[in-house]
């Protein structure tokens, strides 16, 4: 039997006074799942601008994956939020993990001011609206490690023929969501079905729908 194609698939460690971080809860349930006829290989990032980019950077070198999904929360927001765009800047309102907050740094210099994702993200939010998981393209992806992840897992898959890469940001679980009065949440299992979801589609489509999906502001 041939070797399977991998995924990549990264969660965080929690950041800002938070005790775990629903993207590595939700993305370590499907290490070693067989999604769109590839394996998927489950790898924890730290909420931090440099480590993030070395793990990242020997996680590829391990893993050598057709495709790339990073996945980060988003407190606040209330859907699966499929980002469209990674920008080419550092701003943290507040320090990381290791205490670093750059200001208006770049994250690679040698980069184009932007990357599009390279996953069929308007298929992927069909996929997830038919099976009444609330979904949405999202147009940022913030300028703090989240985008600095999925900046650099584009800059890195366009030096690799083939190799295309997104981002997926969560809402919080819960648990979390129970010390924040009206603040939204998702349950682990749907966001793990969602995920599931999105990975297969844009494992299997490399074109995408046609889909009116943008925001008016």
């Amino acid at each position: 039997m041939s070797k399977l194609p991998s995924i990549l698939l990264t969660g965080f460690t929690p950041f800002g006074n938070e005790s775990i971080n629903p993207s590595w809860e939700a993305v370590r349930e499907l290490d070693g799942q067989t999604v769109g006829g590839h394996r998927v290989m489950s790898r924890l990032l730290p909420t931090a601008f440099a480590d993030s980019q070395r793990e990242l950077a020997l996680a590829i070198d391990e893993v050598r994956p057709a495709l790339l999904l990073g996945v980060g929360q988003a407190g606040g927001r209330s859907r699966l939020s499929i980002e469209r765009v990674a920008i080419n800047v550092q701003d943290a309102r507040i320090a990381d993990n290791a205490g670093a907050q750059p200001i208006d740094e770049v994250i690679a210099a040698d980069g184009p001011s932007a990357y599009f994702s390279t996953l069929p993200i308007k298929a992927m939010l069909k996929a997830l609206l038919a099976e009444g998981l609330p979904a949405e393209i999202s147009n940022t992806a913030g300028t703090f490690v989240c985008n600095h992840v999925a900046y650099l897992m584009l800059h890195l898959a366009a030096k690799q023929h083939g190799v295309r890469a997104g981002f997926i940001h969560i809402p919080y679980l819960p648990l979390q969501a129970a010390h924040f009065p009206n603040t939204p949440s998702m349950s682990k299992e749907d966001v793990v079905r969602g995920l599931s979801i999105a990975l297969r589609v844009a494992a299997t489509r490399h074109t995408d729908e046609r889909l009116g999906a943008g925001a008016l502001d």
